[in-house]
C-alpha cells in the first residue's frame, strides 16, 4: 500500500487524503511536519537527505521533516518520525504553522501546511536510517547561514525558507516540553 497525505485547506482542516506522490505531482496542499533539534550550545542537528529519497535526494536539510498518518496527530508523527529518521527521541515543542509552494524538481511541487516542532538535547545516541539519511552533522547557526547563502543549492527549498523564522520566533533558550516524547 503506497503512503498517504492528509490534505488540508489553508487553515490545515482535513479535506481527505491522497497519495502522497500525486499530492506532490498535483501541488494540492496538504500536512507536513518540520523538527529542529539543537543542543544545548546552540548548534542545530542537520540531515543530509538519501539520495534515493523521491525529491530532493542528497540535500541537507532539518532534523526531521514528513508527514503525519492520515489519523495521526502532527506532535505524534513529528516524535514518531524523529525516532524513525535520526533513531533517537526528545521533548519537542510546536513552534508555529508554515505554508509554502515550491517546485522540487522531477515535475513535483510541495505544497505543505507544515507543523514546525522544536527540541533540544543534552548529548545523545545519533542512529540515522540509511534509507532516510545519508549524513549528519552539529552545525552553529552562523556558519549554516554563511554556507546557505554561499550554497543554497546544498539545502532544500523548505529549509532555506524556514531557518531565519525558526531562530528568530523560537530561539533554543524559549523552547518549553509541552509535547513529551512519552507519551
Amino acid at each position: 500500500m503506497s503512503a498517504h497525505v492528509v490534505l488540508v485547506d489553508e487553515n490545515d482542516q482535513s479535506l481527505g487524503t491522497a497519495e502522497k506522490l500525486r499530492a506532490h505531482t498535483e501541488g494540492w496542499l496538504h500536512r507536513a511536519l518540520s523538527v529542529f533539534v539543537f543542543d544545548r550550545a546552540g548548534r542545530l542537528l542537520l540531515q543530509q537527505r538519501a539520495k534515493s529519497k523521491y525529491h530532493s535526494g542528497g540535500l541537507w536539510s532539518n532534523t526531521c521533516c514528513s508527514h503525519p498518518h492520515p489519523s495521526e496527530a502532527p506532535g505524534a508523527a513529528a516524535r514518531r518520525r524523529l525516532n524513525e529518521e535520526m533513531g533517537f527521541s526528545c521533548d519537542l515543542s510546536p513552534a508555529f504553522p508554515f505554508t509554502y509552494r515550491a517546485p522540487v524538481g522531477q515535475a513535483l511541487t510541495e505544497h505543505e501546511y507544515d507543523h514546525v516542532f522544536i527540541g533540544v538535547v543534552d548529548e545523545i545516541a545519533i542512529r540515522p536510517h540509511p534509507d532516510e539519511v545519508a549524513d549528519w552533522a552539529w552545525v552553529t547557526p552562523e556558519s549554516l547561514r554563511m554556507d546557505m547563502e554561499s550554497h543554497p543549492d546544498r539545502y532544500t527549498v523548505w529549509f532555506r525558507r524556514l531557518l531565519d523564522r525558526v531562530l528568530t520566533e523560537a530561539p533554543v533558550s524559549q523552547t518549553a516540553s509541552s509535547v513529551p516524547s512519552s507519551s
